[in-house]
C-alpha cells in the first residue's frame, strides 16, 4: 500500500510544522491563510485582536506568529511585545497593508523575525520565515536606492512619532504640532508610493 502524497507545497518548506498563531482583524483573510497552512500540517490558532490572541497563545505557545500590525485596539507591535515576553522563541512575522521603515525597524526590533507587506500568501509568509532563519546576505547597488519623496518621508515620520507615544493619538498630535483630527485624517491615507 503505497503512502500518500504530501500537499505539493508542504514538503517545500524547510519550516518543521508547529503551532502556528495567525492574528488579523479581517476574518477572510485569516481564514484563507488558516486552511492553507492546515493543509501544510501546521497546528493553526486564530485571533481577531490582542486580546484574542494572547489568550490563544496562553492556551498553546505558538512556534510561529503572523501578527497584523494594525487592528482594532491594541497593535500588532504591542502584540509581538507581549508575545515574545510570554515566548521569546516564538519566531514572528508581521503584516501590514500600512508598511513603512519606521515600523519595520520596531518590528525588528521587538524581536520580529521579518516583515511582510499585505496582500500576502502561505508560500510568501513561509519564504519571510524561511528568509529570517537564513538570514541570506542581499547586496544592494548603490544606483538602485532612490530617496523616499516628501510625502513618503512625512507619512514614515508622523507612523514613528505615533508609535514612540504608544499610538496614543493626541499625544502624538501635540508632538508634531498639528490638530488631532488633521492627524486622524492623515493616518486613514495609505503610504505614498
Amino acid at each position: 500500500m503505497n503512502a500518500p502524497e504530501p500537499h505539493p507545497v508542504a514538503s517545500a518548506h524547510v519550516l518543521a510544522p508547529g503551532p502556528l498563531l495567525l492574528v488579523d482583524d479581517s476574518y477572510a483573510f485569516r481564514e484563507r491563510l488558516a486552511r492553507a497552512f492546515r493543509e501544510r500540517g501546521f497546528d493553526v490558532l486564530t485571533a481577531a485582536d490582542y486580546d484574542e490572541a494572547m489568550s490563544a497563545a496562553r492556551q498553546t505557545v505558538p512556534k510561529y506568529a503572523v501578527l497584523d500590525l494594525r487592528m482594532p485596539g491594541r497593535s500588532g507591535l504591542e502584540l509581538l511585545r507581549d508575545l515574545k515576553s510570554l515566548s521569546p522563541e516564538t519566531e514572528v512575522l508581521m503584516l501590514t497593508g500600512f508598511g513603512s521603515i519606521a515600523t519595520a525597524i520596531d518590528a525588528v526590533r521587538l524581536g520580529a523575525l521579518n516583515y511582510l507587506p499585505k496582500p500576502a500568501d502561505a508560500e510568501d509568509i513561509l519564504s519571510a520565515f524561511r528568509r529570517g532563519v537564513e538570514e541570506p546576505q542581499v547586496e544592494v547597488e548603490e544606483e538602485q536606492i532612490e530617496a523616499p519623496s516628501l510625502a513618503r518621508t512625512e507619512w514614515e515620520h508622523i507612523h514613528r512619532v505615533l508609535a514612540d507615544c504608544d499610538n496614543n493619538i493626541s499625544e502624538a498630535a501635540r508632538r508634531l504640532g498639528i490638530h488631532r483630527r488633521s492627524l486622524q485624517r492623515k493616518l486613514r491615507k495609505r503610504a505614498p508610493e
